[in-house]
Formats: structure tokens, sequence, C-alpha cells
């Protein structure tokens, strides 16, 4: 049901950031949603094409799979740090495509809540 809600969302949609990677913003009742679909599956796809970042994966899979008392000192972040610099995290957006993120954002945002006083204590001046 979600996938289809969100294949119906981007046919009557426009995404509010179009390149290098589309970005589509979805309304919630309690704010909204950054559809990143296609930058994920660019990083899913480069560590599927690298062989060096995919054992990177594999470790950290191996690591976090092992029975046994939670060990702080591991080298699972140490890994994930190594993995996260070789594929990239960050969402590049560029222009004027900053400010029509922004004004969608805020056409999305939910309408703020009026403030109503509380009620007063007896003898309270």
């Amino acid at each position: 049901m979600n996938r289809l809600r969100l294949i119906l969302h981007r046919l009557f949609r426009r995404p509010a950031i179009t390149g290098p990677t589309r970005i589509y913003v979805r309304r919630i009742p309690t704010g909204a949603v950054l559809d990143l679909e296609h930058f994920l599956t660019d990083r899913l796809t480069a560590i599927a094409d690298d062989p060096d970042l995919l054992a990177l994966l594999l470790e950290i899979a191996d690591q976090r799979g092992t029975t046994g008392e939670y060990d702080g000192w591991a080298p699972e972040l140490l890994l994930m740090e190594r993995l996260l610099s070789g594929v990239g995290y960050e969402v590049p957006v560029y222009g004027d495509a900053v400010a029509a993120l922004a004004d969608r954002l805020r056409a999305v945002a939910p309408a703020p809540v009026a403030s109503i006083p509380a009620q007063r204590e007896a003898g309270a001046a």
C-alpha cells in the first residue's frame, strides 16, 4: 500500500529538486517526508559496483551478525566511516533549487498550533 501511495504521489507531483538527484517532498500530518529514493539507489549501486565497498559492507554485516556480547571498542564504526566516505552521504542541492526546496518545505509545513493560556489557579493574581 505504501509503495502504491508513493507511485501515485510521484505521478501527480513534480519533484522539489530535479537534479543532480531528484528529491520529492510529501506532506504528512506532523510535518514532511523527504523522498530520497533516487539518491539511495545511486549510493547502493555504487556499493554494488565497487568490489572494495562491497567487501567493506559485507565485513560490517559479518561483524553485526556475530553472536556475543557487544564490544564498544569493535572497529564496526570505523568500517562504517570508511564505507560512508567511499560512498558519500550528502545530497547536493545547487543554485535556485535551494530556494525551491525551502519554499516547498514551507508549503507543506503544518500550520502553527495556537497556544491557549492555562487556567489560573484559584487565588492566583
